[in-house]
């Protein structure tokens, strides 16, 4: 168990999934952003309001991968919360008079911290690796899972 505080009605799991190891990913870049603990916008609506230059930045064995992509396409980032608390199964959030479940949060804090972010393509430098895009709500460095198309007929629920 790690050592983080918890706030009233919260309830931590008796084992903290960080010390398992049921899977392996391979992590295929990693986000910039200006963020950073402590300054960091809670989503992509208030990223976009405050600004900044954002990009992922591709490692080179992956890097043909972005073949196909195009400036103005929107894409889902999946990306490792790689600073976040993972114990935490019931959260006392602030924005909330009541306690919740992880899985009815987007809170970073949860058994697996995989997060997303549906965003737009501004450039594109196949050479470098690199996706310039809108807007990023996660920390400066954050580990790249995956990028998949952003598909309106197949994203959308009905």
């Amino acid at each position: 168990m790690n050592d983080h505080a918890t706030r009233p009605g919260e309830v931590a799991l008796p084992v903290d999934p960080a010390t398992r190891h049921d899977a392996t990913l391979a992590f295929i870049g990693r986000l910039r952003s200006p963020w950073s603990k402590g300054d960091c916008p809670h989503n992509l609506t208030e990223a976009r309001e405050r600004g900044g230059a954002f990009a992922v930045e591709i490692d080179t064995p992956y890097r043909d991968g972005l073949i196909g992509l195009a400036v103005g396409q929107p894409v889902i980032l999946l990306y490792w919360m790689d600073r976040a608390r993972r114990d935490l199964i019931v959260q006392a959030p602030r924005h909330s008079d009541t306690v919740r479940g992880c899985f009815s949060l987007r809170s970073p804090v949860r058994p697996n911290p995989v997060s997303l972010a549906i965003t737009r393509i501004t450039a594109i430098d196949l050479t470098q690796g690199r996706l310039t895009v809108e807007a990023l709500d996660a920390y400066d460095g954050t580990p790249l899972i995956d990028i998949k198309p952003f598909i309106d007929r197949v994203d959308l629920p009905l």
